[in-house]
């Protein structure tokens, strides 16, 4: 396993210093059933807070990923080609080789006292969930959050687990003193394809609770309709039902996303095809021949039509890359001193 002159994207490589050393390194297994089979590598990284190469198309510039590798296990994830910087399977091994940067709050606070940082946004779960399975041991993002909270400095996450309801209060208070955006990834509410292509996730109803939940605090959350997957979950009907149930739970926005299949996930993906849809392989080999994305003509359909029914359900299209306010609950009104005691 290759530890040494590691950074988080290979453009960088040369530039920058590895962000951790094997001496650094703790490997343990936890003979616990939501940790059975997945090995943890914790390590103390040397940075945290990490620069979006120019060349990428993501609308931020900065971004804190706490772990590497994703529980999740879903098959089309574009972050697998990551674990091979490491020389770990981009398959099985992404989903169950975890790298925990045991040390990422401190080094959050540390970056946002720095005179050299300028309070630039900030972008959670834009690589692998922040929220999977393994944060609920580990809890890294209460004092990533707190970090930011007493910094001012605006940020945003996007998410499939649940386990994002647990800071809540913290959110809350973050979103008193800065910028806040909470995204929720819900790409289809179809049972079974979510079972075979998003294993290791909660149900899309749960997710889909999360936005409910959110919005009862007063708190504003945007769906990333992501990914929409062709010829699985792109008929008509599947679309409505999707928009139609991200309506229902109150999400301020939907964004539609058509699965794109970088190398890494390419391959994984089209391995879980042959396996469970051996009659599409022909079919994605016509559609992505000419690369990770789905020819411009269906991506505009997508759009389209999801923005269409995000009309008709009374939701709309996030602005992109635009971070959420979330507004505190507004002050109490001052009332005169009341000459008996109420219960409110």
């Amino acid at each position: 396993m290759r530890w040494d002159n590691l950074s988080d994207h290979p453009a960088a490589a040369t530039a920058d210093p590895a962000l951790f050393g094997a001496d650094a390194v703790v490997t343990r297994t936890f003979d616990t059933p939501e940790f059975r089979g997945i090995t943890f590598h914790e390590v103390r990284a040397r940075s945290i807070v990490n620069r979006v190469p120019g060349a990428s198309r993501m609308p931020f510039e900065w971004t804190v990923n706490p772990y590497r590798g994703c529980s999740h296990a879903c098959v089309y994830c574009f972050a697998r080609k990551t674990h091979s910087y490491l020389d770990l399977d981009t398959g099985l091994g992404f989903d169950s080789q975890i790298v925990v940067k045991v040390n990422a709050p401190e080094l959050v606070r540390r970056r946002l006292a720095s005179p050299s940082w300028h309070g630039a946004h900030i972008a959670m779960g834009t690589n692998v969930d922040c929220y999977q399975r393994a944060e609920g041991r580990y809890r890294l993002m209460p004092g990533i959050i707190s970090a930011l909270r007493d910094h001012a400095n605006p940020f945003s996450i996007l998410t499939k687990g649940t386990l994002i309801l647990r800071d809540l209060p913290l959110l809350v208070e973050a979103a008193e003193v800065t910028e806040v955006g909470i995204s929720v990834s819900v790409g289809f509410t179809d049972h079974e394809l979510w079972r075979t292509v998003e294993p290791g996730t909660p149900a899309p109803e749960r997710r889909l609770d999360v936005v409910r939940r959110l919005a009862e605090r007063g708190i504003g959350c945007s769906v990333l309709m992501a990914p929409v997957i062709p010829f699985l979950g792109d008929h008509p009907d599947q679309l409505r039902a999707t928009v139609r149930a991200i309506a229902d739970a109150g999400a301020v926005s939907v964004t539609p996303l058509v699965l794109h299949l970088r190398p890494g996930a390419r391959e994984w993906f089209t391995t879980w095809l042959h396996r469970h849809h051996p009659q599409l392989v022909g079919r994605y080999e016509r559609m992505y021949a000419g690369g990770s994305y789905a020819p411009t003509w269906y991506q505009r359909r997508i759009t389209r039509q999801v923005h269409e029914l995000a009309d008709e359900f009374g939701i709309g299209p996030a602005r992109r890359g635009a971070a959420r306010r979330i507004a505190p609950p507004p002050p109490e009104r001052e009332e005169p001193a009341p000459t008996q005691l109420t219960l409110m």
